[in-house]
Order: structure tokens, then C-alpha cells, then sequence
């Protein structure tokens, strides 16, 4: 009996003792079809009130979890949520989990122009991205440029200069474009003199994506990106061979070709991109001028990529773009000159660039790339009264090498910018030659699972400018799967040139030269500060939204002032340009619908003037929202976007209007055909106040501050004979 008794007694503090016990848990939760581990999912004891998030191994670790039988939920935004049952006991392997993505699939997204290989949810630095399906959209809204893909993102605005070549920049949180660094594939291949026409000369079928820095973004580039970057990535090949044809046709008589080829065959991969558009001159009010120029343009951009290894990878291209305007009075251009009818703006722009990008994995963590591109673009620009022309040459050479540990990674580097530009035919040439040498490093670390830290630092010599020590830092604090929060800031410079958007206005008629011995380069500094915040709300209902505050100072900004002859000359301001304001992004998905609704709120002054006036031409409040529908056969968007009040630089007051559009694009095997209704309640600033004033054959042309387009329908077919692209 005693036997019996002492064997329970043994059995029951055994039991005791094991069950008793405490361990440390530890999991992984990965992806079900790329098994790539998932960084920031929560796993749960259910009854235990117990549980925890991945780190960037995707693996979460519970201390103190008892041997025994549990329920567990695991959940991850995009992912379906897991529910099952696991046996806790000593010495256990290390289990997987494995999520499956949901219906609406949160993309995790890589992006270059910070020159990291991580992806956007773990960079420190506030990157925003348009991606295929969304450039898809826009070029059935606009298939000739990329206005239409920037002119609708929150904070950017695309400013025309004229109203008879359709010059337009980039403005970005309400600075000039010339503070806005303009790449494609990492290049900056549009600045200076070819500037003013870029937006409208690049096509958007061959993009891949893009990317967008708001805020000082020198020390990634060099000088010139203080309002921030755009960086335009092009598609490349796939083993899948991949042709695109789009061809749209506008009742304003615009007619627009495109098509993109690309495939990869072994070690060779190409790709060919060539665009061809035609505008009518077109004047929807009636007042014997142009809103549309005569246009005839022709783009052509083929790729050849050679893969000798896994390793390593060299790509070279060619691009060229032909366009010759025709604006002004509609008789003179259809019947020539006659009478009153005298005034014309001609602009004839060619322009040929070339890239070279050699990359090599050196070991599994450690990289090397070298490019170079080299441009020229020519531009001659004749109205009655003037006859301006000039060439500018580019070329841009970088190295960099970059280190990939398991918590940190590094990127070093140097590159050198020229920029020669030489005008033609002129009794007093503005000519300009800049030379600018870098050196850069940058590094991004995670000091937690938490917070991630990323620096940087530049330091640029501009011959004849000095030298500009660049720091940048940025800080992720990803507080859990839901919430996360990002601050940065950094110092910016631009060397000034004759390129300003006031020339612009005035054909650079008038205005001495740059004078390198009294002029300054200017210089900034800005923050950002932005606020992140996603959640499943109810079965297929997503929400996020992104709340962003900045500011952007800018000293010894540059003005063009006039002389008591009548000319003009440019000095540096007497105080700063100061932008400061908030951006509000908010998305809804719920099954095949997507909302967006945003805010921007742009208070730039000019604090060098009395009473710090705000900007010309730039309004404190815009907003916007679009509806997507989006099925495996239909895609319908609407949107409406409200401008508020501008001032002139008269001081006068402008008329806040809104726009609104509506896109249908009907999906079959072979392509899609689409109709598209932009500006369909007709806004255009001839219904508010007068674009032009008399004498017709010496016209004064008004500020431009709404569309002078009005509504246009379009009409068009995307073909896609073989190959699977997702803009489609």
C-alpha cells in the first residue's frame, strides 16, 4: 500500500514539475507563397494575455509561457488571420507559421531612390509611391506626359508659365520647380535649361513606377533637391516577352501613340519604348488664341541589358525626344500673318541622353555599381519680338558601394555633375559652365525592433560656389503593426542660374547675365514629421492614413529684380523663403473599392517683403478625392479636386474653383478600351477672369492659376497582345 501511495505522490509532483515549468516561446511567421518572413505580425496566447511582434527575422519571442495546450491567433495587416492549436513543452523546435495575403494585399515595396534595398514600410526616410497600376490610371487620363501622374499628388502642384507653349514645372509644397530634382532611373537628366519643357516631354507607358521625397533631399543627390525628388523607374525585361500598344484620341484633335516592347532572353534583355503625339492648336473660348500649341513631338528609348552572372548585371540606353510648338494667335498659325493677327510663340526642342549602369553583387551583403549618363538638349524659342536659342550639355558619373549587415546597411560613395550651357546668336551671351564634385555616405540601422535610425552625409564643391556640407537624419519608430511614426530633416543648396521660373514668364528677354562674383548659392534647411496608422476595420474593409508636417526655410533665395533701363538681374533676397504646412492622406478598400480622400494645407511666404505675403500663384488649401472600382473586367474612377484662392502678383485675389474627372476602362483578353472625361464641369480660368489682353498683335498674357484646357474627352485602346503587366 505504502508503494501505491508513494508512486501517486511521485506521479503528481512529477506532473507538478512539468507543467509547473515556465519557457521561453519562440516563432516565425513568414509568407505562405514567397516564405519571406513577415517583420511587425502579432501572435497571441488566447487565455493567457501573453503575446508579441516580430522582429526583422520575422521572429516574435514570449517569455514565461507554461507548458501545456494553448489557442494562439496570429494576425498580420494584408494577411488572412491564423487560428490554431499548439503543445508548449521543453526543448521544442522552433515552429513556422505561414500567413496567407488577403484579398487586399498590402504591397511591400522596394525603392531606389533612397539607394537602399529595403522596403518602403522599414526606411526611416518618408518615401511616397506611384505605382503601375496607378500610372496605368493616369495615362489613360493623359498618354503624352507625366502632369497628370504629379498634378494629382497631395502637396504638388504643376505651375504653367505659358499660356502659348504650355511650359509647366513642378512645384512642391509651394516652392519653385527649380528646387525639385527631377530623375529617371536615379539620373538627373533634367535640369537647367532643359527644365521647362521636361513634364511635358516625357511619356509615362514605359514607368514602372515612381518615387517621391518631399523635403530637403540633398544629401541622397546633390544640389538642387531642397523641395525634394522625383524619381521615375523604368520597366525593365521579363522572361515573359511584354508589348503594350495605347493609342488615345482626344476631342480637342490630340492624338497620342505609344508603345513599349521589352523581354529577356538568357543573358540579353531589351527593351524599346517609342511615343509619338499630335495636338491641334486648340482655343476652347474663343479668343483667337491658343490654350493647346500646334504639338508634334516623337520620343524613342530602346534598352539593352546583358546579364553575364547571377551576380552582376550591365545596362545601356538611348533617349531622344524631337518637339516643335506652335502657339499664339489660332489665325496666324492656320493662315499666316495678316493684318492684327501677328503674335506667335514657336518653341523647337530636341533633345538625346544617354545611361550607362554597370552592378555587381561582390558577396552575398556587398554591392558596387557604377553610371554615367551624358545629355544634350537644344531649344530654340522665337516670337515677334525675340529670338532666343542655347544648348546645354550634362553629364553625370557616380561610384558607390554598399554593405548589407543583418541590423545595419551602408552606401559610400562619389559622384561628379557638369553642366555647360551656351547661348546661341546673342550679342551678349549668358553663358554658364558648372562643375560640381561629391562625396556621400549614408546608413540606415535598426537600434530595436522598434526604431530605426538613418543618416547621412554629403559634402559638395561647386566650382566657384564653395563647398556644402550636407547632414541628413531620419528616424522610424514603428511603435506596432498598426502605428508608426517617422521624423527627419536635413540641409539643402541650389547654385543659381539663369533657369527661374520669372525668366520663364519673360522668354529670358532682358536679363543680364549671372554674375558668379556677387551672387550666392542658396541654401536651406527642412523637417518632416509624419504620422502612419493602418487597420482592418471589419472583414474586407481596410483604412490608413498618413498625416504629414513639414517645413522648408530657404535663405539667399534668388529673385529676379529689374533695372532702372528696363532689364534685368538677378540678387540674392534679404531674408528667407519660408514653407510650412500639412499634408492629410486617408485610403479606404473595402473588396474592389479603393477611396482616397487628402488635404493639403501650403502656407509659403515671401519673409524678405513687407507683411510676409504668401507666394504668388500658390493656394493655402487644396483638396481632393477619388473612387475606384477595380475588377477583373472593369476599372471606373471618379475624382474631384478643389483649388482654393491664389494671390496674384498684383495682390488681386483669384476665384477657388473644382475639377472633376471620370475614367472607364473595359478589360478583355486581347486589351482594354477606355473613355476618359478630365475637367468635365469645364473649369478654366477664361470663366473667372481674362488669360489675354489687348492688342491682339502685341498681347498681354495674364498669371495662369486654373486650367486653360477646359473639359476633354478622350477616347482609347490599350492592346497587349501577349504578356502579363499589372497596369492592365
Amino acid at each position: 500500500m505504502k508503494k501505491i501511495i508513494w508512486s501517486i505522490t511521485y506521479l503528481v509532483m512529477l506532473n507538478i514539475s512539468v507543467f509547473g515549468q515556465n519557457i521561453e516561446f519562440k516563432a516565425i511567421i513568414a509568407d505562405e507563397e514567397t516564405k519571406e518572413p513577415l517583420i511587425g505580425a502579432t501572435l497571441r496566447f488566447e487565455g493567457l494575455e501573453k503575446g508579441g511582434a516580430t522582429d526583422v527575422n520575422g521572429m516574435v519571442t514570449i517569455q514565461n509561457i507554461p507548458v501545456g495546450e494553448y489557442e494562439i491567433q496570429i494576425s498580420y495587416i494584408g494577411y488572412e488571420e491564423l487560428e490554431t492549436t499548439i503543445y508548449i513543452t521543453e526543448n521544442m523546435e522552433t515552429p513556422t507559421f505561414y500567413l496567407e495575403q488577403s484579398g487586399e494585399e498590402l504591397e511591400e515595396v522596394v525603392v531606389s531612390t533612397t539607394r537602399s534595398t529595403r522596403t518602403i514600410q522599414n526606411i526611416p526616410t518618408r518615401v511616397e509611391t506611384i505605382g503601375l497600376e496607378e500610372l496605368g490610371e493616369k495615362a489613360i487620363m493623359n498618354s503624352s506626359n507625366i502632369s497628370m501622374v504629379l498634378r494629382e499628388s497631395t502637396g504638388i502642384q504643376i505651375q504653367q508659365s505659358s499660356l502659348s507653349s504650355g511650359d509647366r514645372s513642378i512645384r512642391i509644397q509651394g516652392l519653385d520647380g527649380r528646387y525639385t530634382q527631377l530623375l529617371k532611373d536615379g539620373f538627373p537628366l533634367y535640369g537647367g535649361f532643359s527644365g521647362g519643357l521636361s513634364i511635358m516631354q516625357i511619356p509615362p507607358l514605359d514607368l514602372n513606377q515612381f518615387e517621391i521625397i518631399k523635403g530637403s533631399s540633398s544629401t541622397l543627390y546633390g544640389g538642387g533637391a531642397i523641395a525634394g525628388l522625383v524619381n521615375m523607374v523604368s520597366k525593365t525585361p521579363k522572361e515573359e516577352p511584354t508589348l503594350d500598344i495605347m493609342l488615345t484620341q482626344t476631342q480637342a484633335l490630340g492624338s497620342t501613340a505609344n508603345i513599349f516592347y521589352g523581354q529577356r532572353k538568357g543573358k540579353i534583355g531589351y527593351t524599346l519604348y517609342g511615343s509619338g503625339h499630335y495636338q491641334s492648336p486648340y482655343d476652347p473660348d474663343g479668343d483667337d488664341f491658343t490654350n493647346l500649341p500646334q504639338t508634334t513631338s516623337f520620343s524613342l528609348n530602346p534598352k539593352l541589358f546583358y546579364y553575364p552572372s547571377e551576380n552582376t548585371t550591365f545596362w545601356i540606353g538611348l533617349n531622344g525626344t524631337y518637339d516643335d510648338r506652335k502657339g499664339g494667335d489660332l489665325t496666324l498659325i492656320k493662315d499666316g500673318v495678316n493684318g492684327e493677327h501677328q503674335f506667335s510663340e514657336y518653341n523647337n526642342t530636341v533633345r538625346v541622353s544617354s545611361q550607362a549602369v554597370f552592378e555587381h553583387q561582390v558577396s552575398d551583403n556587398k554591392s558596387l555599381q557604377i553610371k554615367n549618363s551624358v545629355a544634350y538638349f537644344d531649344r530654340g524659342l522665337t516670337t515677334p519680338n525675340l529670338t532666343f536659342s542655347g544648348s546645354q550639355w550634362n553629364s553625370f558619373t557616380e561610384l558607390n558601394y554598399s554593405i548589407q549587415n543583418e541590423k545595419s546597411d551602408w552606401i559610400f560613395g562619389a559622384n561628379v555633375y557638369s553642366n555647360d550651357f551656351r547661348e546661341q546668336d546673342a550679342t551678349l551671351p549668358r553663358n554658364q559652365k558648372d562643375i560640381t564634385t561629391g562625396i556621400f555616405a549614408n546608413n540606415i540601422t535598426d537600434l530595436s525592433e522598434q526604431l530605426i535610425l538613418e543618416s547621412g552625409f554629403r559634402m559638395d564643391y561647386a566650382a566657384d560656389w564653395g563647398i556644402f556640407p550636407l547632414p541628413r537624419v531620419s528616424l522610424l519608430w514603428k511603435v506596432n503593426e498598426n502605428f508608426s511614426s517617422r521624423l527627419g530633416g536635413g540641409l539643402g543648396y541650389k547654385i543659381p542660374d539663369l533657369f527661374t521660373e520669372d525668366a520663364a514668364v519673360l522668354n529670358y528677354a532682358g536679363i543680364v547675365p549671372i554674375d558668379k562674383t556677387v551672387l550666392n548659392a542658396e541654401r536651406s534647411y527642412g523637417l518632416n514629421w509624419d504620422l502612419n496608422y493602418k487597420t482592418i476595420i471589419k472583414d474586407e474593409i481596410t483604412f490608413s492614413i498618413n498625416q504629414l508636417f513639414y517645413l522648408t526655410s530657404i535663405d539667399n533665395a534668388l529673385l529676379l529684380n529689374s533695372r532702372p533701363d528696363g532689364s534685368f538681374e538677378f540678387g540674392n533676397a534679404n531674408g528667407n523663403v519660408l514653407s510650412q504646412g500639412a499634408e492629410t492622406n486617408v485610403k479606404f478598400t473595402y473588396k474592389d473599392f479603393r477611396w482616397f480622400i487628402n488635404y493639403a494645407f501650403i502656407n509659403a511666404t515671401l519673409n524678405y517683403l513687407p507683411n510676409n505675403p504668401q507666394k504668388p500663384l500658390t493656394a493655402r488649401h487644396n483638396a481632393g478625392t477619388v473612387l475606384m472600382y477595380e475588377s477583373e473586367e472593369w476599372r471606373i474612377g471618379y475624382e474631384a479636386y478643389y483649388t482654393g484662392k491664389q494671390t496674384l502678383s498684383t495682390g488681386e485675389t483669384t476665384q477657388d474653383f473644382v475639377t472633376m474627372g471620370l475614367m472607364i476602362q473595359k478589360r478583355f483578353e486581347w486589351g482594354s478600351p477606355f473613355i476618359n472625361f478630365e475637367n468635365f464641369t469645364d473649369r478654366r480660368q477664361s470663366r473667372f477672369s481674362s488669360e489675354v489682353f489687348p492688342p491682339h498683335e502685341n498681347p498681354v498674357f495674364a498669371e495662369i492659376y486654373a486650367p486653360t484646357d477646359g473639359f476633354i474627352f478622350s477616347v482609347g485602346v490599350v492592346i497587349k497582345p501577349f504578356g502579363d503587366d499589372d497596369d492592365d
